[in-house]
């Protein structure tokens, strides 16, 4: 905590009223002890208040404790905040996640993580903002893409993905890879992609669209560029104009030039499974609201990930809809942004208004 916090709670009158607010901010800036019960607890501890006659102040758990008191079983002072708590719980489950051989169930994890299914499942949701199962998905479907690009065989990569046959994997490559095994391992040859370009209040707007859903929104100033910029993203797939795409083209520079919470066009998104979870973080995002690296690498339970957050906000492929515009740099200052900070500038500012 900063020393503005520090010096809110320097009273005995200042740490009271924590106390009785149960104020969250308190904790870490000191302890309190009860003498009739002999526990030391943070000041947002849900415990019946006790008398103020009762109450000691320290300033440390191990103070604390050296006092003779014990931690409270209900707020565990002597532990890490209960938020940091989680957040490594789900981060260890992530990484459990990614080295297993074949996909652990959700029990499976729950145990590991010494808690309820039911409260793993909402924790790891509310942490990652996914499923523990489309995590799951999402980790095999990089483990698919991986192995589809090396020279071993479809047999070999099939049950190193985690499946217990290559009839489960066809049944679900599809899916996963937006195009069969053989079209992805050819690099996405023979894959059909249209595109169109209109203008927008915030300059062009390219729109392109795959079998399955919106794979690209592109901004910029030159048509050209922005075609040659698609090309590099899908260098394998045949790409054309396709006039059939002027009604999602509309629906695109509406949701730009109006922001909505929601969109409702099907996405074909294609990422890392790191990257689809801060996307998704992104979507989550209101508009009118901002936030920094670090506040989305803490949603992931990867607080260390601040630079791995930035690099898959650069490698959106959707501007606006993953509105990547909304992240700021950690100073409050708009930071870089693919498509022009003016263009930034200017999104934030009609989101504002609306």
């Amino acid at each position: 905590m900063n020393a503005i916090n520090r010096a809110r709670y320097v009273t005995p009158a200042d740490r009271l009223a924590a106390i009785r607010m149960r104020d969250k901010v308190a904790d870490g800036q000191f302890v309190y002890s009860v003498a009739t019960t002999g526990v030391y607890c943070h000041p947002s501890c849900a415990a019946r208040p006790a008398l103020v006659e009762n109450i000691g102040f320290h300033a440390t758990p191990a103070q604390a404790e050296a006092a003779g008191f014990r931690a409270c079983k209900r707020c565990r002072p002597d532990l890490q905040p209960k938020e940091e708590r989680e957040a490594a719980l789900v981060a260890e489950a992530c990484r459990r996640i990614e080295v297993a051989e074949t996909p652990p169930l959700l029990d499976e994890l729950a145990a590991s993580a010494g808690v309820s299914s039911f409260h793993f499942h909402r924790l790891f949701r509310r942490i990652t903002g996914v499923t523990p199962k489309a995590y799951v998905e999402a980790e095999r479907a990089r483990r698919v893409r991986a192995g589809l690009a090396q020279s071993g065989s479809v047999t070999e990569m099939v049950y190193d993905a985690g499946f217990n046959s290559p009839g489960r994997f066809y049944a679900a490559a599809d899916a996963m890879l937006g195009m069969t095994p053989r079209t992805y391992r050819a690099g996405g040859q023979g894959e059909r992609i249209g595109f169109a370009v209109g203008d927008s209040d915030f300059g062009l707007v390219l729109v392109a669209r795959a079998a399955r859903g919106i794979c690209a929104i592109l901004l910029g100033d030159d048509a050209e560029l922005m075609q040659t910029e698609l090309r590099s993203r899908f260098p394998q797939a045949a790409i054309a104009k396709d006039e059939a795409l002027a009604a999602d083209l509309v629906q695109v520079i509406a949701h730009i030039e109006h922001p909505a919470p929601s969109f409702a066009l099907p996405l074909d998104i294609r990422g890392t499974a790191f990257q689809r979870r801060v996307w998704e973080a992104l979507q989550a995002i209101p508009p009118g609201q901002t936030r920094v690296y670090s506040q989305i690498a803490a949603e992931l339970g990867m607080p260390a990930a601040v630079r791995a957050v930035a690099g898959a906000c650069a490698a959106n492929p959707l501007a606006v809809v993953v509105p990547c515009h909304r992240i700021m740099a950690k100073d409050g200052g708009l930071a870089g942004y693919r498509w022009g900070i003016s263009r930034k500038r200017a999104l934030l500012e009609r989101e504002r208004d609306v």
